[in-house]
């Protein structure tokens, strides 16, 4: 039977985190969740299409740039209350050049992970007040493309794009299934775990902090380049459906994404289709490099995550 995010179960009186989800997989995961029920609030950096989504699918506005420590420091600082989800979506893609956030870290591995990774550890102590919690961490089939150097966190001297996004994505994964681990020792029922859109027409081949950068889409008009991708890859909205499933039904430390054409040639494996468990490269269960790469991230963020215990 095929999972769809019709299956998703009465939500009312939950409250769900969606970071990025003004626009591409966070919006339609948002406005999913609040069609059933959740009071969702949509954690943006920008203000005017954040406000303009949350008016139009029922839920909250919250600003939120996790390329800023302080950003999401202050977020965090004033939420109130339980918090039953979060869903660690935002990103950027493969910008062109070595950029750094507004704390020195490269632009990928700074607001992919590291914003992602604090505002978790932030929120930890709401998230352990909400009888059920959840933290589903959206990585990426580009995560293949990470090594074991992710722990450095992508240095100027030796950015490749791709590389730097794959070390991103892969810090996603070992994130997510290292707080599992840290949850599980110290006796929480807190799920935490991943899932990936396959490849879907969104804003990041726009963004023009990222994808949009590049020569090509710069050149190309806005339109036409949206065109394309649309009748290429499989909608924005097919590819929440793997962050609503693994939201909603899949269990702890598991990998959630769309599962492959059965009759299809093999290089498109994960790109489309329903809602499943998704393949993982062998170096997102590394236990010993989550370790390292969570240390590292305490360090570089100033924030420890307390699960008690």
């Amino acid at each position: 039977m095929t999972w769809t995010p019709a299956d998703l179960p009465d939500l009312t009186g939950t409250t769900a985190v969606v970071t990025g989800a003004n626009s591409g997989i966070g919006l339609h995961a948002a406005r999913e969740l609040a069609a059933h029920g959740a009071d969702v609030v949509l954690a943006c950096r920008k203000a005017d299409a954040g406000r303009a989504t949350a008016s139009a699918i029922g839920g909250r506005f919250e600003q939120l740039d996790l390329a800023s420590l302080d950003s999401v420091a202050a977020f965090a600082e004033h939420w109130e209350g339980p918090l039953d989800l979060l869903v660690n979506n935002a990103g950027l893609m493969t910008p062109p050049a070595w950029r750094a956030t507004a704390d020195g870290h490269e632009l990928q591995f700074g607001t992919n992970h590291l914003g992602h990774f604090a505002l978790t550890g932030r929120l930890l102590p709401h998230l352990l007040a909400a009888p059920a919690p959840r933290v589903v961490t959206v990585s990426s089939l580009a995560h293949v493309y990470g090594r074991d150097s992710v722990v450095d966190g992508n240095p100027e001297a030796s950015y490749e794009p791709m590389v730097a996004y794959g070390n991103s994505k892969l810090a996603n994964l070992l994130f997510a299934f290292e707080l599992q681990r840290r949850a599980d020792r110290a006796g929480r029922t807190l799920v935490s775990n991943a899932a990936h859109p396959g490849v879907a027409a969104t804003g990041l081949a726009t963004d023009p902090d990222g994808v949009g950068a590049r020569r090509f889409f710069k050149a190309v008009p806005t339109p036409v380049v949206e065109l394309g991708l649309r009748v290429l890859l499989q909608s924005a909205e097919a590819g929440a459906a793997p962050t609503l499933y693994a939201a909603a039904v899949a269990g702890p430390a598991t990998y959630s994404g769309p599962q492959h054409f059965r009759r299809g040639p093999r290089r498109f494996r994960g790109w489309r289709g329903p809602a499943g468990p998704a393949a993982l490269h062998p170096r997102a269960r590394d236990e010993q490099l989550a370790e390292r790469l969570w240390e590292r991230s305490e360090e570089l963020t100033g924030v420890a995550f307390d699960l008690g215990g």
